[in-house]
């Protein structure tokens, strides 16, 4: 792996980028990532400004996406005062509200927590990369943090249902991770999930949360786009996704980005 030293104010750190290997998001392309220094203790503050430029934490992996004519991992994140919900979110919203929910800490997480997770991952990505899961993963995954973070728990009763995995970040709440049982498709939990992040960012004063990357050509990560209003960080700079997108200008977004070069950004869509 080679040195490589981002254009931006945290140059004082130490960055690596792998090798070409195949795109965990696209079918029959290559990716590239930028990863700090695992050596390297950051703060929330550090966690933060990285988070701004596109960064994001896999355990004590942070990293960004440097792919070769695709720009597609586009970072978004949700202006939580600005939020408002869609019909189906309120649905959702409406549907869950015989749930508590708890703020944890990761080091609490028990036998519970992993076999939850332990049966997401069999029901829901036996396709994936993360299959088949393991208690070593879980833990190098969701439990060990170089930053401050949480679990956000849904609880029914006395029955865990719902983890997000979470980072405290200067301006908002960074969503890791959410798993929960597979059981529940009626309640659309991944939806409320994210909806009570969105509620907590709120109550604890903080401005977005942030959903990691939105690839507009996969389709699984479409439902990012439902988070209205969207920032979406395109060549450096955050803009805005004011309204939803059909399935044609999710594709013409998607091949607009299909190359490495700045494009001048001047989207009729996105402003």
């Amino acid at each position: 792996m080679n040195s490589y030293h981002p254009k931006s104010l945290l140059n004082d750190l130490q960055y690596y980028i792998t090798p070409p290997h195949d795109c965990s998001y696209l079918p029959n392309k290559s990716a590239r990532m930028v990863f700090l220094d695992p050596s390297h203790r950051i703060d929330v503050l550090t966690l933060s400004e990285l988070s701004r430029t596109g960064f994001r934490r896999s355990g004590d992996f942070v990293y960004r996406p440097e792919c070769h004519l695709c720009r597609q991992c586009l970072s978004c994140r949700v202006p939580v005062h600005e939020f408002e919900m869609n019909s189906s979110q309120k649905k959702a919203w409406k549907r869950n509200q015989d749930l508590s929910m708890r703020i944890t800490s990761p080091d609490q997480a028990s036998d519970l927590h992993y076999a939850l997770y332990e049966r997401y991952i069999h029901e829901r990505h036996a396709d994936g990369d993360m299959y088949p899961p393991s208690r070593d993963q879980f833990e190098k995954f969701l439990l060990q943090s170089c930053a401050e973070s949480f679990f956000l728990e849904l609880w029914q009763g006395e029955d865990l249902i719902a983890v997000s995995a979470c980072d405290l970040l200067d301006d908002g709440i960074s969503a890791v991770y959410t798993f929960f049982d597979p059981d529940e498709n009626r309640r659309s939990l991944g939806v409320f999930a994210i909806l009570k992040q969105i509620e907590h960012a709120k109550k604890i004063g903080l401005r977005f949360i942030y959903l990691g990357y939105w690839v507009p050509h996969s389709y699984k990560m479409n439902y990012k786009s439902r988070y209205l209003p969207l920032e979406l960080l395109i060549d450096g700079q955050w803009r805005r996704l004011n309204r939803p997108l059909s399935a044609t200008e999710i594709e013409h977004l998607g091949n607009s980005l299909m190359t490495t070069l700045p494009s001048g950004w001047n989207h009729q869509i996105i402003k």
